[in-house]
């Protein structure tokens, strides 16, 4: 797919391709071992480190800045310098001047107002580092955040919103407890991998994603059709279950099948459904929120955690060369982005605050990776570049912003569930190369924080295909010290 603005997208290089078909095929083998595998069974552990902690939130919404949100562009500012023809490449490590926050000590930058006068209500994690894994590929990197696991994989491994499902179980036995907002599953490209992390993997389909890709079309997803009675849904159900019977799926899969259908009957005829029609909100409130269909999601996420959904994702949607993934044009983009993002995500802090909902509900803002001017990958790292845009000096204004993938430090913002609040954790380089230089954080241990606060132990462990499967890689996640607990 082409940026309207990018008409010679960077190609695939060398032999990623390939890496790229080969992940599919793999991850499709994986699933379809999934579909006749047994049911997991959880693994009952004798060590203290697979003991539930004390659970400080109920319910969690992540936002996900899918293509790869630029640190120095947003929480992370560095030296500032404007655009000019013939300035040299390297002077350039944020193209956004920083401005002051709730916290004394926490700069951001402009564009980000909103989300900084509510910033002393979370902590902001600068060192979170992310592998190359060989070749940065968004799939591949959006697949080992979402899972915690590096694909591909033996086994389907299951999303974390999947992970909770499946552990906690749901808040309110009519909202589904997973929910995926605003990224469509077709025709956008790269669709088949982003499928491969949207899903529960070996839990089975019950404790699967409810996908709604438009938020405004939520509440259609959640209507009856016209002229559909009662007996026709029975009916229906029936015939289902019938069909099941004759696949080759085994019967744990068959059980997932029909639980996830029970589950959408029971939805559809419940008052609770509301929760999903953003029209229903009071004007000045949705309109606080409306900054388009990432906005609205923000609105439906606050909507859906009220109503008792346990976890809900909504993205800024990865499409290749659009939004986050700034393989040009990079300011341009961004700072359409930083309108799009500022006001709903604070109102979405503010209200869940009002609400009395915060303490108990974790907020997490996350990206695959960060992003630089120069640097692909980490220094040294034999990552092949993927943009076009010049290293030297600078030429056009869309060659002014970060192009390349940056794995060396990203950010992540928490409010909420426990986590303390105007916080600062992790620190990096002031100059280029901007890496984690202080507390830094992997996937694994960031899922582990995620996992804590959410009660969920990371050593947590199901049998899969005879042996053990962690919720964070080896059972050995490490929560970052940054819950109210800590201080």
């Amino acid at each position: 797919m082409t940026h309207p603005d990018f008409p010679d997208p960077p190609q695939l290089l060398g032999n990623e391709q390939q890496v790229r078909r080969d992940f599919l095929k793999q991850l499709s083998a994986a699933s379809a071992a999934a579909w006749m595998g047994a049911a997991p069974r959880l693994l009952t552990a004798n060590d203290e480190a697979a003991e539930a902690p004390r659970a400080t939130a109920d319910a969690c919404i992540v936002l996900w800045m899918a293509g790869g949100m630029a640190a120095p562009e947003t929480f992370d500012p560095k030296r500032y310098h404007p655009f000019e023809v013939g300035t040299p490449v390297e002077k350039v490590m944020s193209t956004f001047r920083s401005i002051d926050t709730a916290v004394d000590q926490i700069k951001i930058c402009e564009g980000l107002e909103q989300i900084g006068q509510v910033l002393d209500r979370g902590t902001l994690i600068r060192s979170h580092v992310l592998p190359d894994l060989g070749s940065i590929l968004h799939s591949r990197h959006q697949y080992h955040w979402h899972t915690g696991y590096v694909p591909p994989q033996t086994v389907a491994a299951p999303h974390i919103g999947a992970w909770m499902s499946r552990v906690l179980g749901p808040r309110n036995p009519v909202i589904p407890a997973f929910i995926n907002i605003g990224q469509r599953l077709e025709g956008i490209g790269e669709n088949e991998e982003i499928k491969a992390f949207t899903q529960s993997g070996f839990f089975g389909s019950d404790h699967g994603p409810m996908n709604l890709p438009f938020p405004e079309e939520a509440a259609r997803a959640v209507k009856p059709p016209r002229g559909m009675d009662p007996l026709r849904f029975t009916k229906r159900e029936n015939l289902y279950k019938e069909l099941l019977k004759r696949t080759d799926a085994s019967e744990f899969r068959q059980d997932s099948l029909v639980r996830s259908l029970e589950n959408a009957h029971r939805l559809l005829s419940s008052r609770d459904r509301e929760a999903f029609d953003i029209s229903l909100e009071p004007k000045e409130s949705y309109d606080r929120y409306n900054t388009g269909r990432f906005g609205q999601g923000c609105l439906l996420a606050r909507r859906l955690v009220e109503a008792g959904a346990r976890y809900v994702e909504v993205t800024t949607e990865y499409i290749p060369f659009i939004h986050w993934d700034t393989h040009a044009n990079g300011h341009e983009t961004v700072d359409r982005l930083h309108r799009e993002i500022d006001r709903p995500i604070a109102t979405l802090i503010r209200d869940l605050e009002a609400r009395g909902l915060l303490d108990r509900t974790l907020v997490v803002l996350a990206s695959e990776f960060s992003r630089d001017m120069i640097i692909e990958g980490v220094p040294g790292s034999s990552a092949k570049d993927q943009a076009t845009a010049p290293t030297d000096v600078l030429r056009e204004m869309k060659h002014y912003g970060m192009h390349r993938h940056f794995t060396g430090a990203s950010c992540v913002l928490m409010f909420g569930g426990g986590i303390k609040r105007g916080f600062l954790y992790g620190e990096t380089a002031p100059e280029r190369p901007c890496i984690a230089i202080k507390n830094p954080i992997s996937v694994r241990d960031l899922h582990a924080t995620i996992f804590t606060a959410m009660g969920i132990s990371p050593a947590t462990a199901f049998e899969v295909e005879r042996r053990p499967f962690y919720a964070t890689e080896d059972g050995k996640g490490q929560a970052a010290q940054i819950g109210r607990a800590h201080v």
